[in-house]
């Protein structure tokens, strides 16, 4: 990989990685396009993940210091509920990531039909969470954070998105369009933080052992953290007006090119 690629690359996981439209499933068919192996595309991947959720904790800042100035005031207020709200929904993602861990690297290497059938999925909770007449309600509760939480974990499947799939959950669900939207964004920071570390105290990301020019991942890096708080801005609009059913087009158009691709390869 060069430089331009890490550019590229990094871009299109900043912006997809906000958009409903899967990060995973774009750098897999982009690697694919660049003739990235499958262990080059899950160290960029997993160094360009950790940039986009440090963009989503610098474009959501105050809400993140609400949240812990409630927390640490040491009552059971609205903050603080909502910390064990986006704690709960962590759960079954971390519990995917401690003991299935290789089995989801292993996907990440299986090719473009996987990519293209879990983006034909995600068009269609999009679609379906655009249509459905569902009743709003004024909090999003522990149950539902439980649920939305489930679908994130389901979402590592590369192809499937999560903003997309965890969106969609949470309005099928009666919550709010905006709401549903940063608790999606919110709910995503410690498990992929936490992943990053783990893998700088275990030197994954040693030039060395990436295989990668000194350039590469602070490039790509900086690229997917620029793209990622721009993209993070307007997908909370987005959802506010209602607009996740165009993407659900996108999704089935690069759905079907990923399946065709990796059909007559």
């Amino acid at each position: 990989m060069n430089w331009i690629e890490a550019v590229i690359l990094g871009i299109i996981q900043g912006l997809t990685e906000f958009l409903p439209v899967s990060s995973s499933g774009h750098l897999a068919i982009a690697g694919a396009l660049f003739g990235l192996n499958g262990e080059e595309n899950l160290t960029f991947a997993v160094a360009v993940h950790a940039a986009t959720v440090l963009s989503t904790v610098c474009v959501l800042w105050k809400e993140v210091a609400v949240l812990f100035k409630g927390l640490f005031s040491f009552r059971w207020n609205e903050e603080t509920q909502m910390v064990c709200k986006i704690g709960l929904s962590m759960i079954p993602v971390g519990i995917v990531g401690v003991f299935f861990k290789d089995q989801v690297e292993t996907l990440f290497g299986s090719g473009l039909l996987l990519v293209g059938v879990m983006l034909l999925v995600t068009a269609g909770l999009l679609a379906f969470s655009y249509v459905a007449d569902v009743r709003q309600k004024d909090t999003l509760s522990f149950k539902d954070a439980f649920w939305i939480g489930m679908v994130q974990a389901c979402a590592v499947l590369p192809g499937l998105s999560r903003s997309g799939s965890t969106i969609a959950a949470g309005l099928l669900l009666g919550n709010k369009k905006e709401q549903v939207a940063k608790f999606s964004f919110l709910m995503v920071i410690l498990p992929v933080m936490g992943e990053a570390i783990l893998d700088l105290m275990k030197g994954d990301f040693s030039m060395q052992a990436s295989g990668f020019s000194p350039v590469i991942l602070p490039v790509g890096f900086l690229a997917a953290f620029v793209t990622g708080a721009l993209a993070c801005r307007w997908m909370i609009r987005l959802v506010k007006k209602g607009k996740l059913i165009y993407f659900a087009y996108y999704c089935v158009a690069t759905g079907l090119f990923a399946i065709i691709y990796s059909l007559v390869k």
